[in-house]
């Protein structure tokens, strides 16, 4: 599993698209016509979050990605009995397990696996056993790393809000530990993404992490659609993960 020299694919979150269509009740903008969008501009694979309480993405267009998508659907979702068993019906390419509160703006923090290790395992094992690859979304802490690894889950995706939070002297630290526990999960045979929080101005130094596969991103690029468009949006996007600059320590300042 030797992909360090590889360049770190993109997935782009729609969720917000969703958002907005919620926000009035309307039939616009349409999620699917933007997936077919960020395909065409260089996404690699596109991440929806089917919530419990279906605050943007709706079951109607989980069904529909499936059926349009030319790339990778991942579906993020609680591990429930209800989202098992629409994962099994509609077959995303990847699941990715993450905490759900109804309280939350969105998802923070990554889930508890060492708790829940249990029945987290049940729910991976009923899913990868129908061909559906699970990633579980932690932070980068070797014990929930050594219990995703112990829970029989393929990939990990690494929650990066507490570096895109820093001030610009944490973020070395933050930083640090992300290389590491990179390095860590791949070291246990666990596959590595990383997402939450990541923008424009902070995505290279994740990017630049070797073992890094690929970056799950949606706010930042949503918003810069709204200046240069989607397709723009996605494409700066794509050129900053695939090109990033390696040093670590080259933000400003004043950030």
């Amino acid at each position: 599993m030797n992909n360090i020299d590889k360049k770190i694919k993109l997935g782009v979150n729609i969720d917000h698209i969703a958002t907005l269509r919620q926000a009035r009740g309307t039939k616009y903008p349409n999620p699917i016509e933007a997936a077919r969008i960020c395909e065409v501009s260089g996404a690699d694979s596109i991440t929806l979050h089917l919530r419990e309480d279906r605050r943007h993405i709706q079951d109607r267009d989980v069904v529909d990605l499936k059926s349009k998508l030319k790339t990778k659907m991942n579906l993020e979702m609680a591990a429930t009995k209800e989202m098992v068993e629409i994962a099994l019906r509609e077959q995303p390419d990847m699941v990715t397990l993450v905490p759900e509160r109804r309280e939350e703006v969105t998802t923070e923090g990554g889930l508890d696996v060492r708790s829940q290790c249990t029945s987290l395992s049940s729910v991976i094992d009923t899913l990868q056993s129908n061909d559906i690859p699970v990633s579980l979304f932690v932070d980068p802490d070797r014990n929930q790393l050594e219990a995703c690894q112990q829970s029989g889950a393929r990939w990990v995706e690494l929650h990066t809000g507490r570096f895109a939070q820093a001030c610009w002297r944490e973020q070395p630290m933050t930083l640090a530990r992300l290389i590491e526990a990179t390095e860590q999960a791949r070291s246990m045979g666990l596959r590595v993404n990383a997402g939450h929080g990541l923008t424009y101005q902070n995505v290279e130094p994740i990017a630049a992490i070797p073992g890094m596969e690929e970056l799950n991103i949606g706010h930042t690029i949503v918003a810069r659609a709204l200046s240069v468009g989607l397709q723009e949006a996605v494409r700066e996007m794509k050129s900053l993960v695939q090109n990033p600059r390696r040093d670590p320590l080259f933000g400003s300042s004043s950030s």
